[in-house]
């Protein structure tokens, strides 16, 4: 991490008038997250608050240690990166995790707010894009947001192959393939292709379509329907990878100002 990114802990806001600390003897469950953060000092004092906030968090310093202990069996529900690490940038370990078959949401922790940063980290595939200064309340709420939206596992949510005409979606890896061949998809554009595949011949609304891409309730955009332009920039991705495969692509139909579905006429 470098200087200038370093958070001043101590200056973060200790207390939320809507979402307060769990006190001890709290029923709500606790969250597992494994969270990977160079700065010792900030990464000691997150996961400590999130502690008072029901999270049990297993620290990190860099983004190979993380690797490693997902290989050796860590039991999480989010994980929560910084984006500049030592060896291996945030950014880059999302990848990797989907490589080694973890599919569990990816929430970007960082002082790099510049929304590049969050359009490349929304496009790998994480959930969410959190900005270091807003602190750690606001951190705890959105994880716990996502934890809730995600009970029931990927894994289980797909667990079998799943064929449509030239489709296939292999959900254990998030792979889609047209005609046998890999499209290459991101994790979030492998989730719209299933949303819409599965739903063949059905429109499915922009805001369904983006409750996908992130989680129910996410905003972002501009005005009332600012992610609109977000999700018709996937779409539009989605539609050149298997065009790049077959220039006849035309299985996802838009009906304006409502949404997509998946099969033509």
């Amino acid at each position: 991490m470098t200087t200038q990114m370093k958070e001043d802990v101590s200056a973060w806001p200790s207390s939320n008038p809507v979402f307060k600390p769990v006190a001890e003897g709290d029923a709500e469950r606790r969250i597992r997250v494994a969270f990977a953060e160079d700065d010792n000092d900030f990464r000691d004092a997150v996961a400590a608050e999130l502690g008072d906030y029901g999270f049990d968090v297993t620290a990190f310093p860099d983004g190979t240690q993380l690797l490693d202990a997902f290989a050796n069996g860590i039991d999480a529900e989010i994980i929560l990166l910084d984006w500049s690490m030592p060896s291996m940038e945030g950014i880059d370990l999302l990848p990797k995790l989907r490589h080694m078959g973890i599919l569990l949401p990816v929430v970007f922790l960082t002082g790099r707010t510049q929304p590049v940063y969050e359009k490349q980290a929304l496009d790998r595939g994480a959930l969410d894009f959190v900005d270091k200064s807003r602190g750690v309340p606001i951190l705890a709420q959105r994880l716990r947001l996502i934890a809730d939206s995600h009970k029931k596992p990927v894994e289980l949510e797909f667990e079998d192959n799943f064929h449509c005409g030239r489709l296939l979606l292999k959900p254990g890896i998030s792979r889609a393939y047209w005609d046998d061949v890999d499209v290459n998809l991101t994790l979030t554009e492998f989730k719209i292709v299933h949303l819409l595949a599965s739903s063949i011949g059905t429109y499915v609304t922009y805001r369904a379509v983006y409750d996908c891409m992130h989680y129910v309730g996410f905003i972002a955009g501009s005005g009332e329907n600012g992610y609109r332009t977000n999700v018709r920039s996937c779409i539009k991705r989605i539609r050149n990878k298997f065009r790049a495969i077959d220039p006849d692509f035309g299985e996802i139909d838009n009906y304006q100002s409502f949404g997509y579905r998946w099969g033509k006429e």
